[in-house]
């Protein structure tokens, strides 16, 4: 476990007016799970009423993301719709179930990945976000990946790939070349509500799975 997580853990505590600490006889595996869960909770609180940005306006509940706190695979998608709103986790809607169907497709479950998004509040109408929304954003998606250590990404749509790679390319130019963003292995395919609107792109997305499925392997 990094230096920088224990220390990070510890002002949690001390602000939470805890004295003690009793060490667990728990695998390494599950103090590390137990500590990064608990620093996501508490960060997910921190930033519930953040108004950094102008999308804080429209916000019904902020959706910080979900799902395993120390995933192999972190799925990073553009910003929560209408669906996840109002309910504050993400991926909800039918894209959310066509993404639990897509990663089924190469035998992942939900609750083995962590998903999030780079803006964590609903863009109006559903539009793209802004450059200065996504930067606002930026660092709460940086503490993320610092505490859950994926070792492989899955980025979803040209706007996120964008705002993660910024290389000005295409999204079948990202899907096609190698990427790594802070250093971490990068695929880049199409969101699941593109791929509703288009079903002709769901053959080249199941291509970008299965690149997907052979590293994800190599970690087990």
């Amino acid at each position: 476990m990094q230096a920088k997580q224990i220390r990070q853990y510890l002002e949690f505590l001390k602000l939470s007016g805890v004295q003690d600490i009793f060490l667990s006889a728990n695998s390494p595996s599950a103090d590390r799970a137990e500590l990064a869960a608990h620093q996501l909770r508490t960060l997910a609180q921190k930033y519930s009423s953040c108004q950094d940005c102008a999308l804080a306006a429209g916000r019904d509940k902020l959706v910080y993301g979900a799902g395993n706190p120390i995933a192999k695979l972190m799925v990073i998608s553009e910003g929560p719709g209408r669906e996840e709103n109002i309910s504050g986790q993400p991926f909800v809607g039918a894209a959310g179930k066509l993404l639990s169907k897509m990663l089924a497709a190469i035998q992942l479950e939900r609750s083995e990945i962590y998903i999030t998004n780079v803006v964590k509040c609903r863009p109006p109408q559903n539009r793209d976000p802004h450059p200065e929304e996504i930067s606002a954003c930026s660092h709460i998606l940086a503490e993320q990946m610092e505490i859950i250590q994926p070792r492989l990404l899955l980025v979803l749509g040209k706007v996120a790939a964008e705002s993660l790679l910024k290389q000005g390319l295409s999204l079948g130019a990202y899907r096609q070349q190698d990427n790594y963003f802070r250093g971490i292995r990068t695929f880049v395919s199409y969101h699941p509500a593109a791929l509703l609107r288009h079903s002709a792109w769901k053959k080249p997305a199941w291509v970008d799975l299965q690149k997907l499925q052979k590293e994800y392997k190599k970690l087990k």
